[in-house]
């Protein structure tokens, strides 16, 4: 007898085999936007080989399995001697050599490096986030390590390397090197000052021996982590090595490695430096947070990008299913109520991305110093170059208000976008519950909600040229749409009085991220987007859930633009 019962109809087909760059038109444009032409064909193909295999069955797979099989820590070898190693499923490996090789790493002062990088970062992230943590750290550490020159030149080149090499060696004996990051203590958290590392110095000049714990340890399995501990001088940053120059371990004890929600295939680690942990200073002593903030910066841009991929993975995932799957005589696609959800969530996945590589752009132009060598187009204007400075201003306004409200956007965009599958959203085999778990992380990362708004508070107090920078964005695109020179003329109000700030923080970071993106979209994204995103994000045209839009938008030249064309 026939099985007819099992016949399988209405179901959408896996969303594999696909360029993940070419497809998602929001970064393929910026990409362009920003870069001087005489390097997009070659990052275009760059990019698009990294988006066909990030689309590929094969690397998907990868995903799945370093997810299924996390990493184990090995404290003793079989003889017993202390090792303190992680180990990881062969899938981990894969997909961090590609994305070593694709040259996740290598940003600075390569031209246009920052952008190259940033888009190549939101692209892998979308098979897999977790490898995304030390190519994150390594790539952020190189501000802190130009502190010190001769740091520099020996661990620099190492960490823009495009060689993978997991065996824990010597760095001068590794054709490449990943670093990773300790801060964070118990009893302190996000207030690095509480912290009661102590660092003890040794006769030669800048060496030191640590004795402490941190909390969370960033990459456990990295070649190198810098770290904040108590000299005599003050708080001060710190570079420790896994294996010291003769080839023997440095004092490094993994205590445990962390059972997180998400992030599952990433380690993240509490360790112990026992009183002979060898360190090597970076900067001066008790200038630790100013050192270090460098590579926290641009962590930080990473949750925002990190966050954008996530988002962009759901929802084109959303639509895809929307699609094929029929319902009550129809396409899902086709119907105004799903159209107007799925098009809600592309305009939220569209800001992120757009956001986020106008920031990068910005690391551009204060890491080459000019935009006349070749590297870079015009972040700023369409009309002339941009001035380091003043980028490096915009930045640190910037980077704190976007990752405050891009991270926190994350978690309702993928939920509803896993809403959009129905039951089958929420089974593991669709992928989106992963992408669930994984959604709060980089709201916590690098620095909580609260953390961030208060930062953006004191960019405002102390710094006035990042509100000039701000206001300069956000200025060229006044005139185009009534209700950003509306939400513009609002914030200027909102600026104007900061008593009482601290305990307005949020609404008032909110408010410029949201001015941010919609000066951003208006510029530069097409009418149907920039008008939707106006009327529900600055308007009053908006509800508080996704799926409220007004129906007399171009909601289907939206939801089809988020299309990933397999």
């Amino acid at each position: 007898m026939a099985a007819s019962t099992h016949t399988v109809t209405n179901q959408a087909p896996p969303l594999v085999g696909y360029d993940v760059f070419t497809s998602d038109r929001a970064l393929a444009e910026a990409v362009e936007r920003h870069l001087a032409p005489a390097l997009l064909e070659e990052a275009r193909d760059e990019l698009s080989l990294l988006g066909r295999a990030t689309g590929s069955a094969q690397v998907r797979e990868w995903g799945e399995q370093a997810n299924e099989h996390p990493p184990r820590l090995r404290t003793h070898d079989r003889y017993g001697r202390r090792i303190d190693e992680v180990e990881f499923h062969p899938a981990w490996h894969r997909l961090l050599g590609k994305a070593v090789s694709a040259g996740l790493t290598d940003a600075w002062g390569r031209p246009g490096g920052h952008v190259r990088r940033a888009a190549g970062f939101l692209v892998a992230s979308q098979a897999e986030a977790g490898h995304g943590c030390p190519v994150s750290m390594t790539h952020a550490a190189v501000p802190a390590l130009r502190v010190e020159p001769e740091l520099a030149a020996v661990w620099e080149p190492a960490a823009l390397s495009h060689v993978y090499e997991r065996e824990l060696r010597p760095v001068a004996e590794k054709p490449g090197a990943l670093l990773g990051m300790a801060m964070t203590e118990k009893q302190g958290g996000s207030d690095v000052r509480a912290n009661t590392t102590e660092a003890r110095p040794l006769a030669a000049d800048g060496e030191y021996v640590l004795t402490g714990h941190k909390w969370f340890c960033s990459a456990p399995m990295s070649d190198a982590f810098l770290v904040l501990a108590q000299a005599p001088g003050g708080l001060t940053c710190f570079l420790v090595p896994r294996v010291l120059a003769d080839g023997s371990r440095n004092a490094f004890a993994l205590q445990r490695l962390k059972d997180k929600l998400g992030n599952r295939s990433n380690a993240s680690a509490e360790v112990e430096f026992d009183g002979t942990t060898w360190a090597r200073r970076v900067g001066e002593e008790g200038r630790g947070i100013r050192t270090i903030m460098g590579m926290v910066a641009a962590t930080r841009l990473d949750c925002v990008l990190g966050s954008a991929a996530l988002m962009r993975q759901a929802v084109a995932q959303a639509v895809h299913h929307a699609s094929y799957r029929s319902a009550f005589g129809g396409l899902l696609v086709e119907k105004p109520l799903m159209r107007n959800v799925l098009a809600d969530l592309a305009l939220e996945s569209e800001a992120a991305t757009v956001l986020g590589m106008r920031l990068a752009a910005a690391y551009d132009a204060t890491d080459s110093g000019d935009n006349t060598d070749g590297g870079s187009a015009h972040p700023a204007d369409t009309d002339g170059g941009s001035d380091p400075e003043q980028e490096r201003a915009f930045l640190r306004i910037a980077v704190p208000a976007a990752k405050y409200w891009v991270t926190k956007r994350c978690t309702p965009v993928v939920a509803e976008a896993l809403e959009c599958l129905g039951g089958n959203g929420y089974v593991e085999e669709s992928g989106m519950p992963r992408l669930l778990r994984e959604s709060p992380l980089n709201s916590v990362w690098e620095g909580s909600g609260n953390v961030q708004a208060l930062d953006v508070v004191r960019a405002l107090r102390t710094e006035p040229a990042a509100l000039d920078a701000l206001l300069r964005e956000v200025g060229a695109a006044r005139g185009a749409d009534h209700r950003l020179d509306r939400a513009i003329r609002g914030l200027l109000v909102e600026l104007a009085d900061l008593e009482g700030i601290e305990a307005r923080a949020r609404r008032l970071t909110e408010r410029i991220a949201l001015v941010l993106q919609g000066a951003l979209l208006v510029r530069w994204a097409p009418p149907e987007v920039a008008d939707a995103f106006c009327a529900a994000r600055l308007g009053e045209d908006g509800g508080a859930a996704f799926g409220t839009l007004p129906h007399t938008l171009d909601l289907r030249a939206v939801v089809e633009r988020a299309r990933a064309v397999v």
